[in-house]
């Protein structure tokens, strides 16, 4: 962006800050400081980017001249003076208003029109920060103000500001020093009505001439209008007696106080025909201005489009809790975490969870479709025969922990993958495809070992139990059952979903 540039400080968090590069154009209209045409000035402002609540909010913003144009003294005025620069920074945002940076250079030595003032090298302003939030700072428009020193400035009869508007006056120079006139040199007339004037800028102005018995009355005039006193006659004391004072220079003979700042003129008429009427300075007084004058102040506009600066205000930060581990604690409740799969993963075998409690004994049904179902025969046996019949893979919901209320013995089955949690569910899995190897050697038909009633726990039949015919018969009514039983807990289990969704 022409004109702008935006610079950013890294340092440590509340110390960030960011410097706006910004050019200014300075104009202004006559009785400004803008001798030469506009001024052109190249500024910094920096403003910090973090910041907590309570720290202050300060912006610098630092001056200089771009180029040879420079501001310069309106007049002419006293050692002294002072050059105020004030800018604007607009707040907008989670905060609305403006500050003004402001501070000041003090000239040195006697001003002339077009002496070269100088700039103060840094303006400031700060606000206090109440509240979290983001401002936005953005530089607006910047004056430049002269406030002239109080005090007085003597001009003399020759000096180039004096203008002899009418009549004949004579240049009368190297006067003789007891004469004490300004630097020894006054002009004289002695035609009716011949005038003579000064444009100044003050609140005063005083008349300093000789007092002499050749001497007549010379009329005031302030802007045009008759002053206040209206005339003084040279050839008299200040109680009205006539003097018999010849040559008595530098006396200050008629002065008009208490004007309102700013340009003013001042015009000395002759009032008599043959009387002298004489000039040997002005003095022009200024008192002292409680704020700058606003005629000679300068206007300064940027030369690109405004540029911005974001302000984050953010809270105290707290002390973190010591007791706050961060560690999380285990979910108690049993609730399946869905783990997508795109490719079926066969398990070796169903996985029955055993509780560290050993009774009830849970029996593990993988579902879905009929799957290796773990059947417990009602008297207890050192291990359960699961009969497994191979289902077409199909994706299927989490299994279902249930137990029973028979107490048996706790059968010794493998868990692969959970531990000895009694309580979380196995992670749902796609259907699974799982052969069952008996603990000892069974028929390649799926059977049931029962011991008869009064028989000896031997883990044989005895001979004269039903025939080989019936325990086929017998089998095969399991199997279906099991078949039955698997298709109906899938229902329920597809019932129970769509209830829960």
């Amino acid at each position: 962006m022409s004109g702008a540039l935006v610079t950013v400080a890294s340092g440590p968090a509340g110390a960030n800050t960011a410097d706006l590069e910004v050019d200014y154009i300075c104009t202004g209209g006559p009785g400004t400081i803008m001798q030469s045409g506009p001024v052109k000035l190249s500024t910094r402002v920096t403003v910090p980017t973090t910041l907590s609540v309570g720290e202050p909010l300060n912006i610098g913003w630092a001056l200089d001249y771009k180029d040879e144009s420079r501001f310069g003294s309106p007049d002419y005025f006293a050692p002294g003076g002072k050059v105020t620069a004030t800018g604007n920074i607009e707040l907008s945002g989670a905060w609305k208003g403006v500050l003004k940076p402001a501070g000041s250079a003090e000239p040195s030595g006697q001003l002339e029109p077009g002496t070269v003032l100088g700039l103060p090298a840094n303006i400031s302003d700060s606000a206090h920060t109440d509240r979290t939030g983001t401002v936005k700072i953005t530089p607006q428009e910047l004056f430049v103000d002269f406030t002239p020193p109080a005090g007085e400035v003597m001009v003399n009869d020759d000096d180039r500001r004096v203008k002899y508007e009418t009549g004949r006056w004579r240049d009368l120079n190297d006067q003789p020093a007891n004469n004490n006139d300004h630097h020894h040199d006054i002009h004289r007339t002695v035609e009716k009505n011949a005038t003579a004037s000064l444009s100044f800028t003050g609140t005063g102005i005083e008349y300093v001439a000789q007092r002499d018995f050749r001497a007549g009355k010379a009329r005031f005039y302030i802007d045009g209008n008759p002053a206040t006193p209206a005339y003084i006659d040279a050839s008299k004391m200040s109680d009205g007696t006539p003097s018999n004072d010849a040559n008595r220079g530098g006396l200050t003979l008629w002065g008009f106080l208490g004007l309102k700042y700013g340009k003013h003129i001042v015009q000395v008429v002759n009032d008599e025909q043959g009387k002298w009427t004489q000039l040997d300075a002005f003095r022009v007084i200024t008192k002292e201005l409680a704020v700058p004058p606003t005629e000679h102040r300068a206007t300064c506009t940027l030369v690109s489009a405004p540029v911005s600066v974001n302000v984050t205000i953010s809270g105290k930060t707290s002390s973190p809790d010591p007791s706050n581990t961060g560690s999380p604690r285990p979910d108690p409740t049993c609730t399946p975490t869905p783990t997508p799969s795109s490719t079926p993963t066969p398990t070796p075998s169903p996985t029955c969870v055993q509780p560290t409690n050993p009774t009830p004994t849970p029996t593990c049904t993988p579902t879905p479709t009929p799957s290796p179902t773990c059947v417990q025969p009602t008297n207890p046996t050192p291990t359960p025969t699961c009969v497994t019949t191979p289902p077409t893979p199909t994706p299927s919901p989490s299994p279902t922990c249930r137990s029973t209320t028979t107490p048996t013995p706790t059968p010794s089955n493998s868990n692969t993958g959970q531990g000895n949690t009694s309580t979380s569910t196995p992670k749902p899995t796609l259907t699974v495809t799982a052969t069952v190897t008996p603990t000892r050697a069974t028929p390649t038909t799926p059977q049931v070992t029962i011991v008869p009633s009064g028989g000896a726990q031997t883990g044989e039949a005895s001979d004269d139990g039903p025939s080989g015919m019936g325990l086929i018969g017998g089998g095969t009514a399991m199997v279906i059952g099991s078949i039955l039983g698997g298709v109906a807990l899938k229902r329920r289990q597809a019932a129970h979903v769509r209830g829960r969704s």
